[in-house]
């Protein structure tokens, strides 16, 4: 009996030292940025997650569209706040309680979106930013901690604040401190993340150090070794990501909460717009962090500990982002705008490989180039006109396609236009210097894109509310009451009108007329609608 008692405390004993084991185990999720001019249907980005069996997903806003789309899916969620909100926020309980009530407890329930995290602003602390939000952060944090409690669900929705590595600083890691200026409420974030039990959010890119200082070495921002290692007392670093970590580590413990859990809100590779930004070493770092980080080997100052979640970014490239601090800013995804997978990567979700979305719609295989038959000397209006409203950032030094010559890269900028218009005709025009091609252009690395068929899904963003897709319109007017607001009023008795003293019914359409293809968007109802319209000019005489 005694020897049978024995055997089953060991097996207890190994059970929680596996329980124990299980618990350090790092979450790998995805950030999921939607600033682009080709967006996937979400419902079939969050196919792309689950594909994949990606469980974790950060969101930069409360967009109704990603959410709902990850109703009952399963996914964990944090959701975000953007810094401009910050000051409503920390003046206002009543903008909280419905922030909340709009963003957070609309989505929660049975069938609903797995809110766990709600982030108070973005890298708010940025050096760039000159404390422009920082006195807005924790007042804004104690508001919406009153208001997630009235809801009842400050229990298992915690706030966080995603930090930026520049919040702390040293030379060695065991010497790490927050910033000066920032030690106060740095003290006060992380009282109240450890009262509530919230992590500390921190992002983390041995790029930007590899980007910005010729003298980094590069070995050292990967994880294959390296002959740069640093010494910091008893412990040796071989790698920039575990550095920067313990030195946060450092940074916690000088104000007593060294033992707090770490969530990597932002770590990632770009692949394209700069040197060192390309397919290999984006895939050397991602599955170079993954590999260490699934191992479980934490870090000199963590040993067996690693961070308790990581939001690698990110899922995908997001072609409108601003370029301030880069061109790579457009290429961070590890699939490209069409969910289509860059590079082999594992996970370490056992799902091997990353697979393709699926079931993407594109638009017709057609591109625009430069005419071979024109002199395009007096392209550069143009190409500034056709690269300011699409991105031409590939073609920065560094980029894939820096290298295809003169007439390629006008070839590249006037595609880009053209896509991201949708391919209108008149967008491949420039004075006559572009034609459309039915032959792929793209050389070697360099990939001429074709553009999502957004009409086959409804992925234009509302800006916080519900975007219905209507029919295509056909409408008649006369030249001189050619207005497309009017001609949406008339075309539908869906949105309100007023007498502009024009028919309320369409007129038949007829021979003599030319169409001109719009999409509007009425901002005038709840929820938003979008037209195809047709507008039939009538042609006088």
């Amino acid at each position: 009996m005694a020897k049978t008692h024995f055997k089953f405390a060991a097996f207890l004993a190994l059970v929680l030292l596996s329980s124990s084991v299980l618990m350090v185990e790092s979450g790998i999720g995805v950030n999921w940025g939607t600033l682009s001019s080709h967006k996937l249907a979400p419902s079939t980005v969050v196919d792309l997650l689950k594909q994949n069996k990606i469980e974790k997903v950060k969101l930069f806003d409360a967009d109704p569209d990603p959410l709902n789309a990850l109703r009952g899916s399963g996914i964990q969620v944090m959701i975000g706040i953007p810094n401009e909100m910050l000051s409503v926020l920390s003046s206002s309980t009543d903008a909280c309680d419905l922030w909340v009530s709009r963003n957070v407890s609309a989505y929660l329930g049975k069938g609903g979106v797995d809110i766990r995290y709600v982030a108070v602003g973005n890298e708010p602390f940025l050096t760039s930013y000159s404390g422009q939000f920082q006195s807005y952060v924790m007042p804004a944090m104690l508001n919406l901690q009153q208001s997630l409690a009235k809801a009842n669900v400050a229990n298992f929705v915690k706030l966080v604040v995603p930090c930026n590595a520049d919040a702390y600083e040293s030379s060695l890691p065991s010497q790490g401190a927050f910033r000066p200026e920032l030690t106060q409420i740095m003290t006060q974030i992380v009282s109240f993340l450890n009262t509530n039990g919230s992590p500390f959010v921190v992002n983390i890119y041995p790029f930007l150090s590899l980007y910005g200082n010729s003298d980094f070495p590069q070995d050292y921002a990967f994880f294959g070794g390296t002959n740069h290692a640093v010494t910091d007392g008893a412990n040796v670093y071989y790698n920039a990501f575990d550095g920067n970590f313990d030195t946060l580590v450092a940074a916690l413990s000088k104000l007593g909460y060294g033992q707090m859990p770490i969530v990597i809100g932002e770590v990632g590779w770009p692949t394209d717009g700069a040197i060192s930004a390309n397919l290999t070493a984006a895939r050397a770092f991602n599955q170079g962090l993954i590999n260490h980080v699934v191992r479980n080997q934490g870090t000199p100052l963590r040993p067996g500990v690693p961070p308790m979640d990581i939001y690698l970014f990110s899922l995908l490239d997001e072609g409108a982002k601003s370029i301030l601090p880069g061109t790579f800013e457009r290429h961070w995804g590890i699939f490209s705008f069409d969910g289509q997978a860059k590079y082999p990567l594992n996970l370490g979700l056992g799902n091997g490989l990353l697979k393709n979305a699926r079931d993407v719609q594109y638009l017709p295989s057609r591109w625009c180039v430069a005419s071979p038959s024109r002199d395009l000397s007096g392209v550069a209006d143009h190409m500034k006109i056709a690269c300011s409203n699409a991105d031409c950032t590939t073609l920065n030094y560094g980029g894939s396609c820096n290298g295809i010559g003169v007439k390629g890269n006008i070839s590249y900028a006037f595609n880009s236009y053209y896509q991201a218009q949708k391919q209108n005709s008149k967008s491949c025009d420039f004075d006559g210097l572009g034609v459309v091609t039915f032959l792929d252009p793209s050389v070697g690395d360099c990939r001429f894109l074709v553009g999502i068929d957004s009409t086959s899904s409804s992925n234009v963003k509302a800006s916080g509310r519900q975007t219905l897709q209507l029919p295509t319109i056909i409408v008649t007017i006369g030249v001189s009451d050619a207005s497309l607001q009017t001609a949406t009023s008339i075309a539908t008795a869906r949105l309100p009108t007023t007498d502009l003293g024009l028919p309320n019914e369409p007129a038949a359409s007829t021979p003599s007329c030319r169409f001109q293809h719009k999409l509007l968007t009425a901002h005038t109802t709840e929820p938003r609608f979008e037209h195809n319209i047709y507008v039939c000019i009538l042609i006088s005489g």
